[in-house]
């Protein structure tokens, strides 16, 4: 069967070639300020030491770097103006000048009395008071984060497809899974025919049946799963369209993913691993997909809905 060949990287664009730099020209508009910290927050674990220095400079002090030139922030952070201008390019904006743009406008929202932001690491002493403060604070950061960082054309287009297909194969393993399993029994409650797959060689044996007109969704918060990859993979080859929801917009998974759904991820510690954050980003964004499957889907969803609660009520009855 022949193969499809993805064209080259593009900053969120869903189109992807193995090998190729992530720090090409985006392929859509620049990151809101507010997405900023959220772009860097995601992107950082990825990127050159070098480049993470420009990006933890700008993040930190987003209105002395706006007040900087390239040559600037270069000298500033230790590297290249070079390295500032793939940096900015990585983060979503066209060049510097768009990257001080954003920095200025991120520097007045902070200004305006947004609160600082607090250390929330856990302690292994910490009173479990604090201990419920700091998850929360960091689960509303981290959706927050998400929700300014997803691309909503890639949602749309993930959801128009999801919405007709045939058939839809979810992906997902440890944490993922159950995320994959959550998206699954979503769509089947509105009709549609879902499958998660947790089970690496179900999901292959499965994959191999996709075709045109079928949806593949791979959940990886690495992008480097390769238990998630290789069933994406095979489904990509068959000619389903692919979904990679991950908090790696550049990494493997994406080179199979016809639509990319980047999650967003709180810094992790000892007693917070990343598969706890990670797992809140991705139910946020399947529920984005799966509300706007169910507006698109609506003559159908809501009376089956209505059927399942009906079905189930009397299990809810004392």
């Amino acid at each position: 069967m022949p193969q499809r060949v993805k064209e080259s990287f593009g900053s969120g664009s869903g189109s992807r070639g193995s090998g190729s730099s992530p720090a090409g020209p985006p392929a859509g508009p620049p990151p809101a300020p507010a997405a900023l910290a959220a772009k860097v927050r995601t992107l950082a674990p990825s990127m050159t030491r070098s480049m993470q220095r420009v990006a933890e400079a700008v993040a930190g002090d987003p209105a002395g770097c706006a007040a900087l030139t390239v040559t600037g922030l270069a000298e500033l952070t230790g590297t290249s103006e070079a390295t500032v201008v793939r940096t900015a390019r990585l983060l979503g904006y066209p060049g510097y000048r768009d990257l001080r743009l954003a920095l200025a406008g991120l520097a007045a929202q902070q200004q305006s009395g947004r609160a600082p932001a607090i250390t929330t690491d856990i302690a292994v002493d910490d009173p479990i008071a604090d201990v419920v403060a700091k998850l929360a604070y960091d689960e509303q950061q981290t959706l927050a984060d998400t929700a300014a960082g997803l691309d909503t054309g890639q949602l749309g287009a993930a959801v128009s497809a999801t919405a007709t297909a045939r058939r839809i194969d979810v992906y997902g393993v440890g944490a993922s899974g159950l995320v994959a399993q959550d998206l699954t029994q979503k769509l089947l409650r509105i009709g549609l025919i879902a499958h998660a797959h947790s089970d690496p060689h179900l999901a292959v044996t499965n994959a191999v049946q996709l075709r045109a007109g079928d949806v593949a969704i791979a959940i990886t918060h690495s992008g480097s799963t390769g238990d998630v990859i290789e069933p994406l993979r095979v489904a990509f080859e068959r000619g389903a369209t692919t979904v990679a929801i991950t908090g790696r917009p550049d990494g493997p998974v994406t080179q199979y993913a016809d639509h990319i759904l980047t999650t967003s991820t709180a810094r992790e510690s000892e007693l917070r691993p990343a598969a706890m954050s990670s797992r809140t980003s991705q139910l946020l964004v399947v529920d984005c997909l799966f509300v706007g499957v169910a507006q698109r889907t609506y003559e159908t969803a809501a009376p089956a809905l209505a059927a399942s609660y009906e079905a189930l009520a009397h299990r809810h009855r004392r």
